[in-house]
């Protein structure tokens, strides 16, 4: 469970975040001079670098790239442990911040929970949106960190629905791209106009056959979800599961003990082997009774019993087998 922390109003939440940039400035300073993280900090903005998470992420990666190489220099090691300081107290404002807002974690999941993930696993994808929306969060925007980590959140969540809700998972750019055209086919059904799949297609940026594909999918089927109505109905997994079929884990953990024991009789007299192998079915046949053991041993019942006893005796006295309880 995490800590639960007290929800901030608006002006606490500016104040958190103006803290984090502190330290996160606090931490570059740190790194003036150092230069192996020279190439890092001093990339020119493009892209997702035009962002605050872009110059985020190349701090983090620097403070980090100074830390290792820090151990090889120790002229590296007093700036390196000052700004892994500064950034670790960044770090921990931000979880405080998204960690501020975890009800909204909660309630988004709780709109969103179905068969294929529930509430639990939701919220948890929850907590990971809030922890990318406070890794971006710019307080001097003038929005609030619970108005802006709520599409975060929320993106977050469809993300983990669309990946892993499913018997098939798919690829992120897929999972993308069927989003963007689910949301151009409900902004064509919420304006009450007609659609053609070219038309989603081209507002989506992807070509018409594979926006066929991605929307005829068809939803995934659990093997939970009942044949047919009433009170006798069977679940689709029950009618397809072979009850006779075996279980490749037990199967599996059946091979490893069989070859275990084997190794450990090894070290019995011929005769104790014998028994032994017999009467637990190590030969791979059908355990013996004492009395069939006898007859193969031309032995009787009593004799192929105190041959096991001593057998089994001599394996607990070599640690290869336990007491039984």
């Amino acid at each position: 469970m995490f800590e639960n922390f007290n929800e901030l109003d608006a002006n606490e939440e500016i104040d958190l975040g103006r803290r984090i940039v502190r330290a996160e400035l606090e931490a570059k300073e740190h790194l003036q001079g150092v230069a192996c993280v020279e190439d890092i900090l001093g990339r020119v903005p493009s892209g997702r670098y035009k962002t605050r998470a872009g110059w985020v992420e190349n701090l983090e990666e620097a403070v980090h790239k100074a830390w290792v190489a820090s151990r090889e220099d120790k002229s590296l090691r007093s700036k390196a442990r000052a700004a892994m300081a500064a950034w670790n107290e960044a770090d921990g404002l931000r979880w405080r911040l998204a960690m501020s807002q975890q009800r909204i974690a909660f309630h988004e999941a709780r709109k969103l929970a179905s068969r294929m993930m529930d509430r639990s696993d939701l919220t948890q994808e929850g907590y990971v949106g809030l922890l990318r929306a406070a890794k971006r969060f710019d307080p001097e925007r003038g929005l609030r960190f619970s108005t802006y980590a709520r599409w975060w959140v929320r993106a977050q969540i469809t993300r983990a629905i669309d990946q892993n809700g499913r018997v098939v998972r798919l690829p992120g750019a897929a999972v993308e791209q069927l989003r963007n055209l689910r949301k151009a086919q409900r902004d064509h059904e919420q304006g009450g106009g007609e659609w053609t799949i070219a038309e989603l297609a081209d507002e989506a940026g992807v070509d018409r056959e594979r926006a066929e594909f991605l929307l005829s999918r068809g939803e995934a089927v659990s093997l939970d979800e009942p044949m047919e109505e009433g009170p006798r109905s069977r679940p689709l997994g029950g009618v397809l599961s072979d009850d006779q079929a075996i279980d490749p884990l037990v199967d599996a953990m059946e091979r490893q003990e069989t070859h275990r024991a084997l190794a450990a009789v090894e070290d019995l007299d011929e005769r104790q082997r014998f028994v032994v192998t017999s009467r637990f079915g190590l030969d791979g046949d059908q355990p013996k009774s004492l009395a069939e053991v006898g007859r193969l041993m031309s032995l009787s019942r009593e004799r192929v019993r105190q041959l096991e006893k001593e057998a089994l005796r001599a394996l607990r006295d070599q640690g290869r087998i336990r007491e039984s309880a």
